[in-house]
């Protein structure tokens, strides 16, 4: 089989503590194959592999981190440049990946960000932070206090007129959805594959995500869509 360039792995929310084995069937799981489904259509007929794995456990665990070393296995093992696109508790282990040499860029949709959660491991990758304004499972504050708090400290913003953004973190603040997204689900699907698309320098049509970045370069405040 031949290897692939370049592969994107699209990553399912759990909770905050539980050690039962994750089940094919949890609504978490289940949510993300939309995500998988628009990715790949996408990247159909190029050199990109675009998978859904799924955590050994359900919950984080507190300093375990159940999923991240799951994630780590899953990157090391493509050993490809590889994009992650995570939801929740899935977002929150995409970011401890960041700064993987394997890991070219990042998108936290509705992302679990406790007070204090480290943004060190951000520099020198292109985060995307997206989150709904209506979600009360986590919290869009937190997500926002995360941006600045990288931005501030280990992620360089590019200056006005850097048109790349592969070191920037960008945010989006979805109008009207929740914490499962599906409110504005197809605005989501969307997000994730102009993320996947620029990400990966494949072509793609300008969109939010782009303006997102455009956004961040300028100094300006998250985009609201």
């Amino acid at each position: 089989m031949t290897r692939p360039a370049c592969a994107v792995l699209i990553l399912h929310g759990g909770r905050a503590a539980s050690r039962a084995p994750t089940a094919p069937a949890q609504l978490t799981v289940l949510r993300m194959i939309p995500f998988e489904r628009a990715v790949r259509r996408a990247t159909r007929g190029s050199d990109v592999v675009v998978s859904r794995p799924r955590f050994r456990l359900r919950g984080w665990n507190g300093a375990e981190a159940s999923p991240v070393a799951d994630l780590r296995a899953a990157v090391e093992g493509l050993g490809v440049p590889t994009v992650l696109i995570g939801h929740s508790m899935g977002a929150r282990a995409a970011l401890r990946m960041a700064g993987h040499p394997l890991v070219a860029a990042v998108a936290a949709l509705a992302p679990w960000l406790p007070a204090g959660e480290p943004v060190g491991r951000l520099a020198g990758g292109r985060v995307l932070l997206a989150h709904g304004d209506r979600d009360t499972v986590t919290d869009p504050a937190g997500t926002w206090a995360y941006a600045e708090r990288a931005r501030g400290a280990a992620v360089r913003v590019p200056a006005p007129g850097e048109a790349d953004g592969a070191d920037a973190v960008a945010a989006v603040e979805v109008a009207g959805d929740g914490h499962a997204m599906l409110r504005r689900a197809g605005l989501w699907h969307r997000l994730a594959v102009e993320f996947a698309l620029l990400s990966l320098d494949r072509p793609a049509e300008a969109g939010p995500v782009a303006n997102a970045f455009r956004r961040a370069a300028a100094g300006l405040p998250r985009l609201v869509v």
